[in-house]
Parts: C-alpha cells; structure tokens; sequence
C-alpha cells in the first residue's frame, strides 16, 4: 500500500510496485504527495507479473511490441507505427523506463508536437500510437494503468463527429450526374472507373486493383479481393478482408460493353498481363492513381464543378444519397466495408433522415383487401380473432376500429397507484 510520510521537512510516497519492488519519490507539497500516492495506489495494491524485464526502456520495449504485432498488421502501417516512433516518441523517451512513464511528460510532448506546427491528425496518430503501445505494457505487466489515456480528449486533438461529418464534401444528386456525363465526353478513358466509384462506393486503390474475373455481369455483383495502396503495393482491402457490392443495372451495362472493350484490347495490342485488370493504361498495366486524380479535375473543370473533389468524394457521394433515400445503413455498412454500422452512421448521419412525415400515421391505416389475405394466409400466431381461427388462407375480414372513441376493454386490471400517488395504466 503506497502512503505518504513527512522527512527531514520534505513529503515521501513510499510503495511497492506492481512487480514488488520498494520505490519511493520525494516531494516539497504535500498536495504533490498525496496526488503522487492516489496515482500508484492500483499499481500498490495490484501485483503484476511481467513478461519482460521490469526496467526495459521505452526504446527497447518498442522493438519488443513491434514484433508481437507485426503479423497482424499490413506492412504500410506498420512502417508508419515505425516512422512515427523514431521521429517524434523515441527522441523524447528512448532512455526512459516504461515504468517511470508519466502523464506529464507526455503530454508537454503533445503540446510541444502542436506548437512545432503539426496538424492535429498528425499529434492524434502519435499519441495513438504511444497509447497503444502503452496498452499493450499493461498486457505484459509492466504497468498498471496507461498514463497516455485520455490526453487525446484533453488536448482536444478529436474531433467531433458533427465537425468530421461537415467536412465531408460529397456531390448532390445532380453534380453527380452532371460530372459523370462530363467524364464519358471529357475523359472517356477514366470514364468507367469514375462510374465504378460513384456507382459502388469503393475506395480508389480497390477499384484500382479489381480484375475482369471480378465482375458477374449475371448476378450484379463485383468481389473486392485486394487493393493498391499510395506506394503502389497490393494488399488486401482496408478491412483486412474480401467482399462484394452489388451494382445497379446502368453499371452492368457499362461494365459488360467496357469487359468486351478491355477483351479487344488485349488481342489488338498482344497485352499479356495476368492478371487481367479491369482499368488500364494503354499499355496494359494497371492505371495510376495520380493520373485518375488529374483526370478528374480535367472533368470537374469542363463540368464547372468544384475542384475540390477527389475520386474519394465519390465514395462519400455513394453513402450519402443512399442514406438521404431511406436506404437501410446497415445495407450501407455492407456496401462500404465498415467494420461497425456505428462507424457509418458517425460519418455520414447528417444525411439520415431526422424526421418521417406520415410514418406514425401509417401505424393506424386499416390493411388492405390483399394485405389482409396475406396476413390470413402466414404462420404468424396473432392475437384476437387469430387466436381462435388459425390461418387458414382465406381473408378475414377484420372489423374497423372506431377511431373516434375507443372504449378500454373491460375486465383488465384498473391502473395502480405506486409510491407518491404515481399511477400507472401501462
């Protein structure tokens, strides 16, 4: 147990560590202290066994936790955890213990990145990285609590998700259309694939990476199995994992007269790539991204549109028409390859509908004739005159309600009175 005792004019915390080594840490404030001691009080109270050596620096643990999550991560994002560890953390900490890692100066760090003049996303991915890494020194028993936690939401290095969601640039309905006619006359080449995007919501680099054994013309559907990342490597999707979109019956169309197109091609100019990729150059090879970029400026200009669009606009642009049209966000979810039907609706709920005019008025619309021969004709076991008649298949005729004054059913338990005379007739 970690207490504080007054020596020699000064406040000392004398505890045990997790690992059950005495330590002690003297201070002249008494508040100092007793702040010192509330923080090392679970580590005192909770013994930890470590998997690694309890005086392992920061720089060494780093290597340590780079090989336990190396398998499980692409090769693009571990070089950034890499990048970032050596530019910004490392520098500060590499000679520091694990264990002596405190709040303080890791947050002095943060500020310290903010006042250089790093953006925000920048300072967040940093303090990501540094807290995860902490997280996993809990796993191994060097800590007790993780002193990176929260200074994310302290220093306001997260945005909200109405700020993340306004800047969002997505076209209306009607830019859409304007800018994929522009890119059929403008950049005909490019053409396809713009359509692809705004047609499936894919991300550029899964487009990119599709091949024409990808696409069933017969069941309107395209499997995304891999994608180029910016370096040009391929891998697999963002998610980790394959899936498949559905397309619409414009983009089967468009597709089965660009797979014929792409099939001619091939004979005509003796390309023997294989793979086959779906979008190429006039070589063959799989298009650049930066050239798919500045095609679609040249198209934007000519539609005098916004410039500000990027081929990852159309993505947003897909979500969000389909949600403004009621469309279910879990099916959204699907189509995008979120993991989580949160992270859908946190990005793009300013297009949800808010309200449902008539929607409360259709909970008390009679069934129709035929709705009422269904409903008769089902398994389902319903209550009242279903009760006693089983479906049978022919229409029951149900009888209307009288809307205007209902009258309570009779012989059902009056309401209750509970504490402070609080009825209740639920």
């Amino acid at each position: 147990m970690a207490c504080v005792r007054k020596r020699r004019g000064k406040y000392v915390v004398d505890w045990r560590d997790g690992a059950g080594v005495r330590r002690w840490k003297t201070f002249d404030k008494k508040t100092d202290a007793d702040a010192h001691r509330d923080k090392v009080g679970p580590e005192a109270r909770q013994r930890l066994t470590s998997t690694v050596p309890a005086s392992i620096t920061l720089k060494d643990y780093a290597e340590h936790w780079k090989q336990l999550i190396g398998h499980s991560l692409k090769s693009r994002t571990m070089a950034r955890y890499s990048e970032i560890l050596m530019q910004h953390i490392l520098p500060r900490f590499e000679k520091v213990a694990v264990q002596k890692l405190e709040r303080g100066p890791i947050k002095l760090l943060l500020t310290d990145k903010l006042n250089e003049g790093l953006q925000k996303r920048t300072v967040r991915n940093i303090h990501a990285v540094l807290r995860t890494m902490l997280n996993a020194a809990i796993d191994d028993g060097l800590l007790s609590s993780n002193p990176a936690a929260k200074l994310g939401r302290t220093l306001k290095l997260t945005t909200s998700k109405a700020t993340r969601q306004e800047e969002i640039k997505a076209f209306t309905k009607e830019q859409r259309h304007v800018f994929l006619a522009t890119a059929l006359k403008d950049t005909p080449r490019y053409y396809p694939l713009f359509f692809v995007l705004a047609g499936t919501g894919m991300r550029l680099g899964e487009a990119l990476a599709l091949q024409v054994d990808d696409v069933d013309l017969q069941a309107k559907t395209i499997r995304i199995a891999r994608a180029f990342s910016e370096d040009g490597a391929l891998d697999t999707p963002k998610s980790g994992h394959g899936r498949s979109v559905d397309i619409s019956n414009s983009l089967t169309e468009m597709l089965g007269s660009h797979i014929r197109a792409r099939k001619q091609d091939t004979l005509k100019y003796g390309w023997t790539d294989r793979p086959s990729w779906l979008f190429v150059s006039k070589v063959g090879t799989p298009l650049d991204a930066a050239n798919v970029r500045k095609g679609m400026t040249h198209a934007l200009k000519a539609a005098k549109l916004p410039t500000h669009f990027t081929p990852h606009c159309l993505r947003h642009t897909y979500a969000s028409i389909l949600l403004a049209d009621s469309v279910s966000p879990v099916y959204v979810q699907e189509q995008l390859g979120h993991a989580t039907i949160e992270l859908t609706v946190s990005t793009y709920g300013r297009w949800l509908k808010k309200k449902a005019p008539g929607a409360l008025d259709r909970l008390d619309e009679i069934p129709s004739q035929s709705e009422r021969a269904v409903a008769s004709g089902s398994k389902v076991v319903a209550d009242g005159a279903y009760a006693h008649n089983p479906p049978t298949g022919e229409v029951v005729q149900l009888p209307e309600i009288p809307w205007g004054g209902v009258e309570l059913a009779r012989g059902i338990e009056p309401p209750t009175c509970g504490l402070q005379n609080r009825c209740s007739a639920d």
